[in-house]
């Protein structure tokens, strides 16, 4: 019986940590300009790509419905609070590539670099065009 804990104990521990080891989770959103919490992204893995949705916004000064009025690809006049703003990145080595992160404030795409880090309690998401980028580090709620 003694054994049976440990190893059921070991096996949970190390389904922790390869949970950890993904960006697949809810997050919060740090604006990186203003440090204030913005919103919750749920990423999930389909495919073998991540995508990432819009699950609540934290803004008090948000308008509710909000649509992505500037958008010009599939998500134009959709509801911000569950768009999906993340498509398509893979891994790559620690990290992943290769997706495209929309900014519903603005309408803009830009290519996507997520890379764990803090043990997996803290993501840096990078969103570039060419050589100008921007950095947020969000940080994991579950």
């Amino acid at each position: 019986m003694k054994r049976y804990l440990i190893a059921l104990s070991l096996a949970l521990t190390s389904s922790l940590a390869l949970a950890q080891a993904s960006p697949v989770g809810l997050w919060k959103t740090i604006d990186d300009k203003t440090g204030k919490e913005r919103t919750l992204v749920r990423i999930s893995e389909r495919g073998g790509a991540l995508f990432g949705v819009i699950e609540k916004r934290l803004d008090p000064t948000a308008v509710a419905d909000a649509r992505c009025d500037k958008c010009t690809d599939d998500r134009k006049d959709k509801p911000i609070q569950g768009l999906e703003i993340i498509r398509d990145a893979k891994k790559d080595g620690d990290v992943w590539e290769g997706g495209t992160i929309l900014n519903p404030e603005e309408g803009k795409i830009y290519k996507l670099r997520l890379k764990l880090e803090d043990g997996g309690k803290a993501l840096e998401v990078r969103g570039y065009i060419a050589m100008f980028f921007r950095n947020q580090k969000w940080q994991r709620v579950e």
